[in-house]
């Protein structure tokens, strides 16, 4: 994938207010969840997408970032991506470009951190953040 393909896709991003974009191979997917659910939903259902695809997030925090790695994203572009998350992507090797580096990602309601943020937090791997963003996910669904 050349610079001014990913630099397209980074616009894309922007442009069209989606949470995320997805580029494997000529394929390209636009997500607009909110949080990690498109990406624990690919990694579900399709992981062979993520699977050395080129990401391009607005906000990444350390569940998102785990999430690519577990489905092996090869590069990651975020907007925006808390040091806990860009510290798990050095350590497994995932290649991260960004605009602005925090120290955690805020709630929706901008009170505090992230709840998957915080879960995450002290996880040494990302199989241990996988399993906290499960138990998160049912306790969402159980909820609706």
């Amino acid at each position: 994938m050349t610079k001014e393909e990913r630099q397209s896709l980074i616009g894309y991003l922007f442009a069209e207010k989606c949470s995320c974009v997805i580029r494997n191979g000529k394929d390209i997917r636009v997500f607009r969840e909110r949080g990690v659910k498109d990406l624990y939903r690919l990694l579900k259902e399709e992981p062979e997408f993520l699977k050395g695809a080129f990401v391009a997030d607005k906000v990444v925090g350390k569940a998102a970032a785990a999430l690519m790695i577990l489905g092996g994203v090869k590069e990651l572009f975020a907007g925006v991506a808390s040091f806990p998350a860009l510290e798990l992507c050095r350590k497994t090797g995932l290649w991260v470009g960004c605009i602005h580096e925090v120290s955690y990602i805020v709630n929706r309601m901008q009170t505090g951190w992230c709840p998957l943020e915080i879960r995450c937090k002290n996880l040494e791997t990302p199989e241990e953040c996988r399993i906290k963003i499960e138990e998160f996910i049912n306790i969402q669904f159980k909820n609706q």
